[in-house]
């Protein structure tokens, strides 16, 4: 393997929104802990740094640009003290708050903001803005850990506040749902019911089907990828399936091809996907062929192909990769300077074009996905790995 790739791989080899670097500690204490400094007045918070509390506007977190200009451009989290929170919101707010961990002896917190209350956390002096998970998961440097763990923190944040959001009821008598405990859980508020509720995940098998023989793997698109990139067979597992019968249907469904063997890879929690469904797991396998003939599902699928390991080597384009890193980070420094929103925000996006054959201009999903890493794993699988079988 060429070294410059082997440096991308080493850097790009961790999963977006994994490795949390908060600890949950005791969920009950760090409860009671909250409440006793929400009994406490705004004069007497004003020096308390062990809570941190991180705003949401629909879902978006608050970031900042922490240098002038950065190089390379980055951003952060902009934690709030919870004296500036109590000045803005009454404590029954503040109730709604989500426990997402310590870090040492600092308990951190998050919170959707009303709109006219989070319009106060907005600065360009400060270079604070609300941006979305996704645009911050593209602007991220995959070897920068301070930026990983602040979209890890992120992440879990927005899976939790967007279930809360959804969750408003009691899907069994329909009274209003209240939160329970540190924000993990929520509670019926009929007392003849009290059924709890809890955050569910949604798993999602995502597979590289391979055919050992002819050394290829399949590659798919759907209709709503970017222009020319092509990815993984994926599918949601449904209720009574394992995560083997969920592949074996899913690749069968969508290009009628039948596997015979397949090796776990590794997991991603997703917080990007669709509104309804806020907790994803991405479950990674490799899904070894038995039959080689590709029927595509028009429905699900607008094309399926078989690439050469070489063709899949051509199309894992670190250079774009970077490229849209560095410049969606740009942005988003913009933004945070003051830059209007609308404009200029994510690299130029074409949709609905059929992808070409012409390798050069076709890729793959970036490194914030487990598919890129799937891909990437066996176009250079190391003779001497597990993999050497792929």
């Amino acid at each position: 393997m060429e070294d410059n790739t082997k440096k991308h791989l080493s850097n790009w080899r961790n999963h977006a929104f994994s490795a949390n670097p908060l600890t949950v500690l005791d969920r009950n204490s760090s409860l009671a802990r909250l409440r006793s400094f929400l009994c406490k007045t705004p004069e007497q918070l004003k020096d308390e740094q062990t809570v941190l509390i991180l705003p949401f506007l629909h879902s978006k977190p608050l970031v900042l640009s922490p240098s002038s200009p950065p190089s390379p451009p980055t951003w952060r989290l902009a934690w709030q003290s919870l004296y500036k929170c109590v000045q803005l919101v009454d404590h029954n707010l503040l109730s709604n708050m989500v426990y997402l961990g310590h870090r040492g002896d600092t308990m951190h917190w998050a919170l959707d903001f009303p709109t006219e209350k989070a319009a106060e956390f907005v600065s360009s002096t400060q270079k604070t803005i609300f941006v979305d998970v996704r645009r911050l998961m593209i602007g991220t440097d995959p070897s920068h850990e301070v930026g990983m763990a602040d979209l890890s923190i992120a992440g879990q944040a927005k899976a939790l506040l967007e279930w809360h959001d959804q969750v408003q009821f009691c899907c069994k008598c329909g009274t209003k749902a209240l939160f329970k405990e540190d924000g993990r859980k929520k509670q019926c508020g009929n007392n003849m019911c009290k059924r709890n509720l809890f955050p569910r995940i949604d798993a999602v098998v995502i597979m590289l089907v391979i055919d050992k023989v002819n050394n290829r793997a399949l590659l798919a698109r759907q209709s709503q990828f970017l222009s020319h990139m092509w990815s993984c067979l994926a599918g949601f597992i449904e209720p009574g399936e394992s995560l083997e019968e969920a592949m074996k249907r899913e690749i069968w469904e969508e290009v009628g091809i039948e596997i015979n063997e397949a090796v776990y890879h590794s997991s991603q929690p997703w917080p990007v996907g669709p509104v309804s469904m806020p907790c994803q797991l991405m479950v990674g396998f490799f899904a070894f062929a038995k039959s080689f003939e590709i029927l595509v599902d028009q429905i699900e699928l607008e094309d399926a192909q078989w690439f050469s390991r070489e063709e899949v080597k051509k199309m894992l384009d670190y250079s774009r990769y970077k490229k849209d890193q560095k410049k969606t980070a740009f942005r988003i420094n913009q933004l945070c300077a003051g830059a209007e929103m609308g404009k200029g925000s994510l690299p130029d996006i074409k949709r609905n074009i059929k992808g070409s054959r012409e390798l050069t201009s076709m890729f793959v999903p970036g490194p914030y996905a487990i598919a890129h890493h799937l891909i990437s794993s066996w176009a250079y699988c190391n003779q001497n790995s597990l993999l050497s079988k792929l």
